[in-house]
């Protein structure tokens, strides 16, 4: 869509496609900067769960105003369609890091600890992402990260009866969640588990061929110790993976925040003293 608008913003070039929108770079010709514009898709205009889901994407963020989550900065028709106009974050996704390389270990406590932060804002204000993962994980032009994409978010003002729907991306979902259960913050601390899973190991710790199998595998299968992918792998980081990633709710992490900081613990040698 180069040389078109959507509202005032002019687009550059398209970045990505969603579940359930377009991602365009764009400009503000109003204060010159350029920002990312996301757009549902045509197909899912008449589809009210999609606009739904689009419309409390923005709502949540404006919400919170955290500053370790990405802004929004507009929200607009576009005909029929539903956008959004929010932050272009320069420094690409923290799915683009693992796909270069390792992304080492002070570097991912630092990430943790303020993507936990932005966590810890959403569930005390009764909204669980539920869509933690690393192509949601964003960092600015200094490295610095920002959750990003509550599109699928749920809140305490939403129906108890969407528990039975089972929405996320299914390799990073908790037991819970993969069995359309109701969900508080804990499947968004399991979810950051399997992020870290795949820090330590490079590989997630579940694959399947089918959605069914990998449903399976996260509501019954144990947890594989990291130390069977990577020899070198410290004892204590499963310790760390299984107690975020506990199938049961009640054995996790209470909050993001204690798990971000036994994640620095570990990283900073401070844990062994702890435990001494």
């Amino acid at each position: 869509m180069p040389d078109e608008k959507i509202g005032r913003y002019e687009i550059e070039n398209e970045l990505a496609v969603g579940g359930m929108g377009l991602i365009y770079l764009a400009r503000d010709p109003y204060i010159q900067r350029q920002v990312v514009v996301k757009v549902l898709m045509y197909s899912h205009t008449l589809e009210p769960v999609y606009r739904e889901f689009f419309q409390r994407e923005a709502e949540v963020i404006a919400a919170l105003e955290h500053p370790n989550i990405v802004p929004v900065y507009d929200f607009g028709w576009h005909g029929q369609q539903p956008y959004i106009v929010m932050r272009y974050m320069k420094g690409g996704s923290l799915e683009d890091q693992l796909k270069k390389g390792e992304v080492k270990l002070n570097e991912a406590a630092r990430i943790f600890k303020r993507v936990a932060s932005a966590l810890d804002a959403a569930h005390a204000r009764g909204i669980v992402h539920r869509d933690i993962k690393p192509s949601n994980i964003l960092f600015d032009s200094a490295g610095e990260a920002f959750l990003s994409d509550f599109g699928i978010a749920k809140s305490k003002s939403i129906a108890d009866d969407e528990g039975e729907w089972m929405v996320g991306t299914p390799a990073f979902m908790s037991p819970e969640q993969v069995t359309g259960a109701i969900v508080d913050g804990r499947a968004d601390i399991y979810a950051l588990g399997v992020v870290l899973y795949r820090l330590l190991t490079g590989q997630l710790p579940f694959a399947a061929d089918s959605t069914t199998a990998l449903i399976n595998a996260h509501v019954n299968r144990p947890i594989p110790d990291v130390r069977t992918i990577g020899q070198n792998i410290p004892s204590v980081w499963q310790e760390v993976v299984g107690k975020s990633m506990a199938k049961d709710p009640n054995e996790r992490y209470p909050t993001a925040g204690d798990f971000a900081r036994d994640v620095e613990e570990v990283v900073s040698g401070r844990w062994y003293l702890r435990k001494l």
